[in-house]
């Protein structure tokens, strides 16, 4: 089995990003990549503290509040019960919907 690189995949991941951060920016992908990592890890600790971070021109992290309800199994039909939830939901800037579109 092959394996399929980001840029092959039409995907980018965390070390194809710092690569890219480190070649604008002029320094070394280790300290770019650390520094997307504190990017991505301040987000996650504002959202569990159910904070919006709000970056201008790229959009909005918000916490979303799902309430408990019941469900069924789909291969059962049995009704079970589904927990409240939180889930990080994202919207994009009017800048970033033009960019994507234009």
């Amino acid at each position: 089995m092959r394996v399929k690189f980001a840029s092959e995949r039409n995907a980018m991941n965390t070390t194809d990003l710092a690569e890219k951060i480190a070649a604008a920016n002029g320094s070394t992908k280790a300290d770019a990549k650390k520094a997307v990592e504190l990017v991505f890890a301040a987000i996650a600790d504002a959202a569990a503290a159910g904070e919006e971070v709000n970056l201008p021109g790229f959009g909005k992290f918000k916490v979303k509040e799902s309430a408990a309800r019941e469900g069924r199994n789909p291969s059962t039909g049995e009704t079970i019960q589904i927990a409240a939830s939180r889930k990080l939901g994202f919207t994009q800037a009017k800048a970033l919907k033009d960019k994507l579109n234009g």
